[in-house]
């Protein structure tokens, strides 16, 4: 092995043992160990996802290593590899992308590490179960709340920001808007982009959408990240119109009060962690599990947040 790779490989497990020691799992410690894999954390909605998986542990009596794959496939494959060195009685992971992920399940499979996928699906390897909201579902209650909103208009123009291409969110949350919405005779969707779940990619997309298609009456973002960058290119446009969301986050809470965003479709990140970690107790245990696991999701508006 080379000098640069020995040095890498020392500094990784040095990493891992600083982790290890901080969150409790040192070899004096009889506390399993449950590791956990996120794609992100500079959106708040992952890390919503960790603090509900860090309380739940808490809760049960578990460690959890928390790792970050900064939406690098690479990353995220160091980051399991990492975990399944340190043991692990199970792997939580919310994949960087569906296509992408699955080499690093395929890892967890050869050391017989259980996986579970949150939020977004694998679409390979072989995962134990997979905990989400129902994206589908989701996406239709925002086609509803738009028509409901334009029920007096003789014609509708929509815009779609899309996430990340290839991730099952993206798909999910397409199909069900999509399929709802376009059964209405009125509505014609006038463009459909990629945002990458981002929020300055969502600004930047939306101040091209207004500069290509000025004339349109409902927004529609597959993550509120992206729709709160829609929000800030649409006032600096003095634009109107209706915008949903999708997530619940603190920051979309915040763009419905104050105005700039119409709704989200809220989901409930910190049960999706908890219930992971409940999933990989239940795995531990040796439990008989459910492969698919819904947390919910409702229509969140300044009326719902005023009232809570």
């Amino acid at each position: 092995m080379k000098r640069k790779s020995l040095k890498a490989l020392a500094l990784s497990m040095f990493c891992i043992l600083v982790m290890c020691l901080f969150s409790g799992c040192s070899s004096r410690n009889d506390k399993k160990t449950i590791g956990l894999v996120l794609s992100t954390l500079d959106n708040p909605f992952f890390v919503s996802i960790k603090n509900g998986a860090e309380t739940r542990a808490k809760e049960l009596g578990y460690n959890l290593i928390v790792l970050n794959s900064e939406n690098d496939p690479a990353k995220e494959r160091s980051n399991v590899e990492d975990l399944i060195q340190v043991g692990v009685v199970a792997l939580l992971i919310n994949p960087t992308d569906s296509d992408a992920v699955s080499s690093s399940i395929k890892v967890a499979n050869q050391k017989n590490v259980p996986v579970v996928t949150l939020d977004r699906k694998a679409n390979e390897g072989k995962v134990a179960a997979h905990i989400a909201s129902d994206n589908v579902a989701g996406g239709a209650s925002a086609a509803e709340f738009a028509l409901s909103k334009l029920k007096d208009k003789d014609k509708i123009k929509v815009v779609e920001l899309q996430g990340t291409p290839g991730a099952s969110a993206t798909r999910d949350r397409g199909k069900g808007f999509d399929e709802d919405i376009t059964k209405d005779s009125r509505v014609a969707i006038v463009s459909s982009q990629s945002a990458d779940f981002d929020r300055e990619k969502g600004l930047k997309v939306m101040e091209n959408i207004i500069q290509a298609v000025p004339d349109f009456d409902v927004v529609f973002s597959q993550n509120d990240e992206m729709a709160l960058g829609a929000a800030k290119a649409l006032k600096t446009a003095k634009k109107d119109v209706v915008v949903i969301g999708f997530d619940g986050n603190l920051d979309a809470e915040d763009a419905i009060l104050g105005g700039t965003m119409t709704a989200t479709v809220a989901q409930q990140p910190e049960e999706i962690g908890a219930i992971g970690v409940d999933i990989s107790k239940k795995i531990d245990n040796g439990e008989k599990i459910d492969k698919d696991i819904a947390a919910s999701t409702k229509i969140l508006t300044k009326d719902d947040l005023k009232n809570n």
